[in-house]
């Protein structure tokens, strides 16, 4: 694993804090990749799975991994947690949220643990053909960490083609604004929950984004969804 350098950090906090998504490139080599990508095949690391279709949440499907979680998951989301939390604290003091991030991950699940929230939430997500996921947000509790990552398992245009990443900014009295993110192998993207602070005329409004992934034309499309509140 190739934790970004502070400069990468810091670029992409600020396009975060401008657009609600950022790219970290080449977080993870092939052999990693490999690694997680194996895990959807076996049955102990998961504590469930669902088939999308059934709950009209678009095709494919995807597995909750258990606690412990896999190590380099859990190093991830570990490491992932400390930079994203003093920009989560300046979202919400902007938005006049009353909750604050502590600076460990191991600090806030206490809190979410606490409140009920016990369920680990990080994920695998398998697309086959056909396979799409519909826009959505994931809430899972009172409780939320306002940014997520996924990260891409396989190679685009060779394991798989299409399957984009794909957020849709649903601005108020405006029309929505979609973007397509391009991912490579390896690459991490970090967005927002559920909405992001907007300066206005009148101070700073929430802005609700959703995300999803565009149809998969072929092949088979693997990601490890990364979100650092727990479940109800």
């Amino acid at each position: 694993m190739q934790l970004p350098s502070k400069a990468s950090w810091a670029a992409a906090l600020a396009a975060l804090d401008e657009r609600g998504h950022a790219v970290l490139p080449g977080l993870l080599n092939l052999a990693e990749c490999g690694q997680l990508r194996a895990l959807y095949d076996e049955r102990e690391p998961f504590r469930s799975r669902v088939v999308m279709a059934r709950h009209s949440y678009g095709q494919g499907e995807y597995k909750y991994l258990r606690y412990p979680l896999p190590p380099l998951v859990e190093t991830l989301r570990q490491s992932l947690y400390p930079p994203l939390a003093p920009l989560a604290n300046d979202w919400f003091e902007r938005l006049r949220l009353a909750a604050r991030f502590p600076a460990t991950l191991d600090a806030y699940l206490t809190t979410c643990h606490a409140a009920g929230q016990q369920r680990p939430t990080p994920l695998i997500l398998k697309y086959g053909a056909g396979d799409y996921n519909c826009l959505h947000q994931d809430l899972y509790g009172e409780l939320l960490f306002p940014i997520q990552a996924t990260l891409l398992l396989n190679a685009p245009g060779g394991d798989f083609t299409g399957g984009e990443f794909m957020l849709v900014e649903q601005r108020p009295r405006r029309q929505s604004r979609g973007e397509v993110v391009p991912l490579g192998q390896g690459d991490i993207v970090l967005f927002a929950v559920n909405y992001r602070p907007a300066a206005g005329a009148r101070g700073f409004h929430r802005v609700a984004l959703r995300h999803g992934v565009s149809r998969v034309h072929s092949g088979e499309r693997f990601t490890l969804g990364l979100i650092f509140h727990d479940a109800t």
